[in-house]
């Protein structure tokens, strides 16, 4: 792995200190240009030939590259002809360390995946070693395609936050609570007890890092059981991330034990009365939109996952008229099979218009929005992320518009939306830290980390074939 200063020195644009302006420059840490600054705030403003300055991973100002460049001096500037600059995407679901379970099992709908193949893998194969190395190839997977943020609900939290701290991404980390035996747990409590104490103790040192809870779902997770961790998480300022409503067998499943919805039934637990991340919500009813919308829940669409589990269309698009915060998420890579958030910016934007045969729904702007500034306030984050506006956090990344698909250009959020893809991310900026500069990660050791993953995924083969996951 190169050091970060080195390849910053080599390839980033110095600035001269010596021009002379009517009044004294404001000094800054860098300088990111642009082509076009989309900046994804709530007038939408993009700025052709853009700029922002960035101060202690704080973003000072943003504006023309002329009128940035006379107000700051910065030691650091990164050019951005021919590029866009934006937000860096936030992607409101995953499970980091499933990286590891790609293309293990497809083609089955979601209950008979989980069940047949999901869960006696994890029994067998999910350890810390397993973790690690599935969230060190998921981050540089995500770093790699412009993803900056990211929600995940997976066993050993602590190990999925330690390498996220390594690696300079954002993250809110579910600490997983099941009823039933999975990985490291006997059951309910011991993996309740194991989740308070990791959302009790964990201390970010970047403080990128936010520690949560995660029950898996409704129907694998007793209403007493939300109810308690909705209690702790209320006691110690901590989100939830949890799957919910996300494909008619749950719908039926849990009408025939409780006689409601999955939504009505946590709300009535208390569970949206913290900040809630609700994973999928592809079955709410109109009933459940209003207990979305009044209580602040914000809903995770994760199209590819649910196209490929056949868990339905989730009524995005309604949720977002009602004034819900919808945010994108990719899911894990065992049912996705990837977290290339581009490639579901596209599916959100097609697969509406052509499901409600109206090709007005979900345009470009809003279906861009969900990954980026209204993803960013579905996860409680919109206060820190999410838009390129002074006093934000500075998580940015850098597209090219250099791949001839891109030529013409009439309207730069089609081409985001329509066009573009992690490909053509060249540059990823977090907190203010160049975590990937002209396509290099400079965190992550790539091909130590894909190396470690093909090692692994040849003792799971290896066992696999003694021993069928059927």
């Amino acid at each position: 792995m190169k050091s970060i200063q080195v390849i910053l020195s080599a390839l980033i644009v110095m600035t001269s200190t010596s021009a002379c302006a009517a009044e004294p420059k404001q000094t800054v840490d860098m300088i990111v240009e642009g082509d076009y600054l989309v900046s994804m705030d709530a007038q939408g403003t993009i700025i052709n030939d853009g700029a922002v300055a960035i101060r202690d991973g704080i973003i000072v100002a943003t504006g023309s590259r002329q009128d940035i460049a006379a107000q700051y001096d910065a030691e650091t500037v990164i050019p951005g002809a021919n590029r866009v600059l934006m937000p860096g995407l936030v992607n409101g679901h995953t499970h980091t360390a499933m990286t590891l379970f790609r293309g293990m099992a497809d083609d089955y709908d979601l209950m008979t995946w989980l069940t047949n193949y999901i869960f006696p893998m994890e029994g067998r194969f999910v350890d810390p070693d397993f973790i690690k190395i599935g969230t060190e190839l998921a981050c540089l997977e995500m770093i790699r395609g412009g993803t900056t943020t990211f929600v995940d609900m997976y066993f050993y939290p602590e190990v999925i936050a330690d390498v996220t701290e390594r690696c300079g991404m954002r993250a809110i980390i579910g600490a997983p609570a099941i009823d039933f035996p999975s990985p490291g747990f006997k059951g309910w409590d011991d993996s309740f007890a194991a989740a308070v104490d990791f959302v009790s103790t964990h201390k970010s040192p970047s403080g990128r890092v936010t520690a949560g809870f995660a029950p898996h779902a409704p129907y694998t997770v007793t209403p007493q059981h939300y109810a308690a961790l909705a209690a702790k998480a209320n006691e110690l300022g901590a989100p939830i991330t949890t799957h919910i409503a996300e494909d008619q067998a749950e719908v039926k499943t849990i009408q025939e034990r409780y006689g409601t919805t999955s939504i009505d039934l946590l709300n009535k637990q208390g569970a949206f009365d913290v900040t809630m991340i609700g994973a999928h919500v592809v079955w709410p009813t109109d009933a459940d939109m209003e207990i979305l919308k009044e209580k602040g829940v914000g809903p995770i669409h994760n199209p590819t996952s649910n196209m490929k589990t056949a868990a339905g269309f989730s009524p995005v698009q309604k949720m977002i008229s009602k004034g819900i915060d919808v945010g994108l998420g990719t899911d894990g890579a065992a049912s996705n099979n990837d977290l290339d958030l581009w490639e579901e910016i596209r599916m959100a934007a097609l697969i509406h218009k052509g499901y409600n045969a109206d090709a007005t729904v979900m345009p470009a702007e809003t279906v861009l929005q969900t990954a980026t500034s209204m993803g960013a306030r579905a996860i409680d984050m919109g206060d820190k992320i999410g838009s390129l506006e002074a006093g934000k956090r500075a998580d940015m990344i850098q597209v090219s518009l250099d791949a001839p698909r891109l030529t013409p250009l009439y309207n730069v959020l089609s081409h985001l939306v329509y066009v573009a893809d992690s490909e053509d991310v060249v540059t990823t900026i977090i907190d203010g830290q160049v975590v990937m500069l002209n396509s290099e990660v400079l965190t992550l050791d790539a091909q130590a980390v894909k190396a470690a993953a093909v090692a692994k995924s040849d003792e799971i083969k290896a066992a696999l074939a003694q021993a069928p996951a059927e």
